[in-house]
C-alpha cells in the first residue's frame, strides 16, 4: 500500500462524505438561494474536519485496532504510516477545514466544527472503552453537521438549525447500536462498550433501539410544523420513519444479527432520503 493511499484511508472517506453531505444539506436549507458551489465548499470543509477527527480516533485506537479483524489492516496498525505522520495529517486537515469554513462562511460555523472535532476525537474516542454513555456523547458531534451547514448559510444558531441537529442526533442511537450489535464480537476484543447497559444483545437493547426510532418519527415532522417545508416532506419522513420502526420490531421479535444488520442498512438509507426530501420540498 502506498503512503498516498494510506493517508486516504485515514480519512474514512465514506463516513466523512456522509457527514459532509449532511452539512451541505443544512447549508441548502438555510440559504436563500440554492447555491451548489457554496454547498460544495461546505462539504469540502466538513470533509476535511471530519477526516481530521477520524484520524485522531485511529491514532488513539491503534493498539485496539490491531485486536479487531475489521480494523487490523488499517494504515497505523500495519505501520505504513507513523503516529507522527498521522498527527501532521490531523493538523493539516483540521486547519484547512476550519479555515475554509471561517473564511468563506463565518466563525460560528468554524467554532461549531472545532467543538465537534474535539468531542469526537478527544472525548467520545476514549469513552468507548469506559462506558456505553459514549454513544450519547458521540451523537453530539454526529448530529452537528446539518446545524453547522445551517449556520454557515445564516450566520446564527436558529431554531431550524437545532431541529436539523435533533433529527440527526436521535438517528445516531439506532444507527450506532445496530452497528454495535452486528460487530459485537469484534468490539469485545477491543473492550468497546457500545451497546446500552448492561451491554447485551437482548430484548432490553432491542427495546431501546425501538424507543429511539419511535421518537425519531415526531422529531422528523418538526420541519413541517415550523414551516420549513411543504406537505410532501412530512409524508416521506413519516413513511421512512414507520419502515425504520418496523425493522426494530423485527429485531425485538428475533433478537438476531440479521435483524440488526437490517436496521444498520436501513439507517444508512433513512437519513439521506429524509434529508434530500427536506431540500426538495423546502419552502
Amino acid at each position: 500500500m502506498s503512503k498516498a493511499r494510506a493517508f486516504f484511508q485515514l480519512l474514512k472517506f465514506r463516513l466523512a462524505l456522509t457527514v459532509a453531505f449532511s452539512s451541505a444539506i443544512g447549508y441548502l436549507l438555510g440559504a436563500h438561494e440554492l447555491n451548489w458551489g457554496r454547498a460544495a465548499l461546505v462539504m469540502l470543509g466538513g470533509l476535511a474536519v471530519t477526516g481530521s477527527a477520524n484520524t485522531i480516533n485511529q491514532i488513539f485506537e491503534i493498539d485496539l485496532d490491531k485486536m479487531m479483524k475489521r480494523t487490523a489492516q488499517r494504515p497505523l496498525p500495519l505501520g505504513i504510516l507513523s503516529i507522527r505522520e498521522a498527527w501532521v495529517f490531523v493538523a493539516v486537515l483540521g486547519v484547512a477545514g476550519l479555515s475554509l469554513l471561517a473564511y468563506f462562511f463565518n466563525p460560528v460555523a468554524a467554532a461549531l466544527s472545532l467543538i465537534s472535532l474535539i468531542l469526537y476525537g478527544f472525548i467520545y474516542t476514549p469513552l468507548k472503552t469506559i462506558s456505553p454513555i459514549c454513544v450519547a456523547v458521540g451523537a453530539i458531534p454526529g448530529g452537528m453537521p446539518p446545524l453547522i451547514g445551517w449556520v454557515a448559510a445564516t450566520g446564527f444558531l436558529g431554531l431550524e438549525g437545532w431541529i436539523l441537529f435533533g433529527i440527526q442526533f436521535m438517528w445516531q442511537f439506532p444507527h450506532f447500536w445496530a452497528i454495535a450489535w452486528v460487530l459485537d464480537d469484534d468490539y469485545k476484543k477491543a473492550g468497546f462498550k457500545m451497546l446500552p447497559t448492561p451491554g447485551k444483545k437482548d430484548l432490553r437493547t432491542a427495546f431501546q433501539i425501538m424507543t429511539y426510532t419511535l421518537v425519531l418519527i415526531p422529531l422528523s415532522l418538526l420541519p413541517f410544523y415550523f414551516g420549513m417545508t411543504s406537505t410532501t416532506y412530512p409524508m416521506v419522513a413519516a413513511i421512512c420513519g414507520v419502515l425504520f420502526l418496523m425493522q426494530t420490531f423485527y429485531l425485538m421479535r428475533t433478537i438476531s444479527k440479521k435483524a440488526a444488520m437490517s436496521i444498520m442498512f436501513g439507517s444508512f438509507l433513512y437519513l439521506p432520503i429524509v434529508q434530500i426530501a427536506l431540500v426538495l420540498d423546502k419552502i
